[in-house]
Formats: structure tokens, sequence, C-alpha cells
């Protein structure tokens, strides 16, 4: 059965979110049907809507979801109605990388979250006026009232958190989080910088607290962020309006460079600055996107010292198991996120947007 609902569509590339109503495809065998409570806003969602990446719009977006699921296709198994749920990508499970632990690399990650709109199927999830919108974002959409989401976009937690803190897991934290403790891996004394203090940079900030490293460095061009990230974890700052990456890590470190490096911002300028500044054996793990095509130059033979560049989706999580146990550190104030969001109604999306857009708020999460 088909269900209208509420959503934020996005017209065409550049225009903004209205708020609509859509009509939702009866849950397939293994879809569920989310009441939505919460849905973050992430860098991914302005960028498709402002046609950076080939989604087919009219759209909806929304891929940080939390909610109660109300209604389950006849072959789900991992949750049933009235379970509390975060929603995060979806795969396929079925090819060698979900297989094997890391449906973040999956065979069709890109059709089934990104780019393609539809189910692997090619039938679409949403529609207006007997017209499909392209939807099944992430496999969520979950900038709406309801969303028909994947199973295996659906990760059950417990309901002891309010929604807009569950609802960043599904994509940002983790992506931060697990640069860290996925990739890095630091030692004991490990030197760890972290380029952007946005909301993915900050998880990792955080993430690095929780380690054996020494030093946790945050990098960005603005005072107040470099104020938060010592507040959550980090042992040093650089403001690089300023100041030399290179030659604050130089002292920093004694001259070693760091160990590790994470760079969110998607500038390739600044990921340059970050594989330079690397000690010997040192690891680079690549999240910023920036448009597609773009290339960035590296000194090779800098490159001979052991130096590792690393590209990073979603925190090469899975997401059954990541997730969950990220929801404890949260309750019990070691991944303090609350002081990275800032909430709006569902109705104040262009509001929201327009403040992310600013920098006036790191993790804007939408409540409904």
């Amino acid at each position: 059965m088909s269900r209208i609902t509420r959503a934020a569509v996005v017209e065409s590339a550049g225009a903004p979110f209205t708020l609509a109503d859509v009509e939702l495809d009866a849950p397939g065998p293994h879809e569920a049907v989310v009441r939505m409570a919460a849905a973050g806003l992430c860098h991914t969602d302005l960028g498709v809507a402002d046609g950076a990446l080939p989604f087919p719009l009219p759209g909806v977006l929304g891929h940080e979801g939390a909610g109660v699921v109300e209604a389950v296709g006849p072959a789900v198994t991992g949750v049933a109605p009235g379970d509390h749920v975060v929603l995060s990508f979806t795969s396929c499970g079925a090819c060698r990388d979900c297989r094997g632990g890391h449906p973040a690399y999956c065979a069709t990650w890109l059709p089934l979250n990104l780019l393609g709109g539809r189910r692997a199927d090619g039938t679409s999830t949403v529609h207006r006026d007997g017209t499909a919108l392209g939807g099944h974002f992430f496999g969520q959409s979950s900038f709406a009232e309801r969303a028909l989401a994947d199973e295996r976009s659906l990760v059950k937690v417990d309901a002891d958190l309010p929604p807009e803190t569950l609802a960043p897991l599904g994509c940002g934290v983790q992506t931060g989080v697990g640069a860290v403790w996925n990739v890095l891996k630091p030692a004991t004394g490990a030197t760890v910088v972290v380029l952007g203090a946005g909301a993915v940079g900050l998880s990792a900030v955080m993430a690095a607290a929780l380690t054996p490293a020494t030093r946790v460095v945050a990098v960005d061009r603005v005072s107040e962020r470099l104020s938060l990230a010592r507040e959550l974890g980090a042992t040093h700052t650089v403001d690089s309006a300023d100041t030399d990456l290179g030659e604050a890590l130089a002292e920093i470190t004694g001259g070693r460079g760091a160990d590790g490096v994470v760079e969110t911002t998607g500038n390739a300028a600044v990921l340059r600055r970050g594989v330079d500044a690397l000690g010997a054996r040192g690891t680079a793990v690549v999240i910023g996107a920036p448009p597609f095509g773009t290339e960035v130059a590296l000194d090779v033979n800098g490159l001979l010292g052991g130096k590792r560049i690393v590209g990073l989706t979603l925190g090469d999580t899975e997401t059954q198991t990541f997730i969950p146990a990220l929801v404890p550190l949260v309750r019990d104030g070691r991944l303090p996120l609350h002081r990275l969001i800032s909430t709006y109604p569902f109705t104040e999306i262009d509001q929201a947007v327009r403040d992310m857009r600013a920098g006036k708020a790191i993790k804007p999460v939408l409540l409904f």
C-alpha cells in the first residue's frame, strides 16, 4: 500500500528545497517504511542540490536519518515495526567487499546510493502526481516525514538517545570516526592531524582523543571551530589562515611530521599540504570530495619514505556493528556529538541550508 507524505523536493540544480506532498511506493520485500524523527544535513546533500553530482532531479535527498519503523516488506528480518533505527547507506550484500565486511565499497555503491535515484531494478520509490522523482538516496531519501528505506540501510539502535543525536551517526560521524579507528589506528605516541574542523573533522578529533595518540592537531581557518576542537580533545590547533602548516607541524612533532592526516576539506591544495606534512610511513586519509575530475600534484620522491594515501568512503564501516558501538559512547559523553548539532524544524530546511553554507551551523539536524 502506497503512502502520501510530506517531503523536501529539489526541483532542479541550484533550486531550494521546497515542501511538497509525494507518494511513497509500497515497501518491497527488503524495504521498510520509517517515520522520521530527525535527519542531518550533510555537504553531500548540498552538492547534489547544487548539481555537482548527476543525481536525477526533481528528487528527494537526505541520508542521515533517525526514526521508527512503521511497516516492513515480507522478507525483512532485521527490523520490525516499532524499532528505533538509524538510517545509513545501502549496499548489495552479495559482492566480495560486502561479504568481506566492507559494504562502503560495494560493487554497486554509486548507483545504489549516490547517482541512480532508483532501486537496483530501476523502479522509483517516490512519485508526485504520477511522475517518478529521484529517490532512494543512500537507500533512504530521509528528507521526508516518512522514508521508504532498504533494509540494509537500517540499523536498529537503543531508544535512549534523542533522535537529533542519533541521526548524524548515519554518515558524517561514522566517516570521521572510521577514518581514525579503521584506517589510521594510531599507535601510542602518534600524531594525528585533522584538516578541517567541520562535522566530519571534529568527529575525527573526538575519535583520535579516544586512542593512544599523544598529539591530536586540528587545522582550520575559523578560530571558533579551533576553540571547539580543543574542547573536544585536540591537543594542538593550527589556524591555517595565518600559519604555515608544514612549519607548525614540524614544531609540534619535533621535526618528525605527522603519523596520520585526515583531509576533510575537499580542497586539493590542502590535501597536498597534508601529504607533504606526513612523516615517514605516515598515512593520509582522503575524505573531502572536490568536483569530479579534480587532480592533485604530489612530490613523488616525497612518497618514497613509505607514505600512504588512502581514499575513504563512510569510514569503511560495517554499519550493523559500528553504529551500535558508537551509541553508548555518545550516551556516556565520550563522543559529545551534541556540541556539533543545531536543530531546526523540518519546515525550516532552507534556513538550515543557509546556516550551514554560511558556517553558522556545524551539523544542522531537522526535527519532524
